[in-house]
């Protein structure tokens, strides 16, 4: 309990007496209700052991992904080691010679030029293009080594954290993803990809696995490409629209 004050004295009060415990966010729950309406809708969603890639693997595919559907990144991504059978040799190729493999991707010069700068980067701070030290390192501090790498943003980082055989607790976020938390509410409106991770990360269940975060993110890009579109959102028939602030608000 605090002091009375004495002669205009300021009573010191502890800082854990003035924080006032407001219980689990409900954010956290409106989480659960969303999982379990999306696998009510579309069913499990779940990247068996055998398709998840190596981490280098994962880095390539998302630094040449930029505004790419998946599959011609993943096909353009088992090109290159084909061609060139190492990720060294690739940061050795000409960026007209990946180009040339990279015609598969919206921007393939640009998906070349920076492909090649983020190999670079990697051979110079570690020798080769290998990315086992990451798995020593907590989740947050490997995000952080990766974003420092050219052509790697939030998205890109916690994919390698995530979906490659790390299987890191790291929510992948891509735009559908980002789009339907911020109709929902669940996020500020116009929060971008690492202010959506950020705010996200501390209210996710913490029973979630790395397989529950990445079957969240799978089925909420589904739900991105048939419900929840960009322009047309199809609020009516939405699975989740009782938990959508947009929906609820006729928007």
């Amino acid at each position: 309990m605090a002091e009375r004050l004495r002669g205009g004295e300021r009573s010191a009060i502890p800082r854990a007496a003035m924080q006032l415990d407001l219980g689990p966010d409900p954010r956290t729950d409106r989480l659960r209700r969303i999982q379990a309406a999306l696998i009510a809708r579309f069913g499990r969603i779940v990247r068996p052991p055998e398709k998840r890639r190596p981490p280098e693997w994962v880095l390539v595919h998302g630094v040449i992904g930029a505004q790419t559907k998946t599959a011609a990144s993943n096909a353009s991504t088992d090109a290159l080691l084909a061609e060139y059978g190492s990720w060294e040799a690739v940061a050795a190729a000409p960026a007209a010679d990946l180009e040339r493999l990279l015609q598969r991707q919206t921007f393939p010069s640009v998906a070349a030029a920076r492909l090649k700068a983020c190999l670079c980067a990697i051979i110079a701070e570690r020798g080769s293009v290998d990315l086992r030290h990451l798995s020593n390192l907590p989740t947050e501090d490997a995000i952080a080594w990766l974003e420092r790498l050219p052509g790697v943003a939030r998205k890109n980082s916690a994919g390698v954290m995530n979906a490659s055989t790390f299987e890191r607790r790291a929510m992948v976020i891509d735009g559908h993803h980002r789009r339907i938390m911020q109709r929902t509410g669940i996020v500020p409106a116009r929060a971008d990809t690492a202010k959506t991770y950020d705010t996200l990360m501390p209210i996710v269940p913490t029973e979630w696995s790395s397989a529950d975060m990445d079957e969240h993110h799978l089925l909420l890009k589904k739900l991105g490409q048939t419900f929840c579109r960009p322009r047309t959102p199809q609020c009516r028939d939405c699975p989740v629209s009782g938990d959508c602030d947009t929906a609820r608000g006729g928007a």
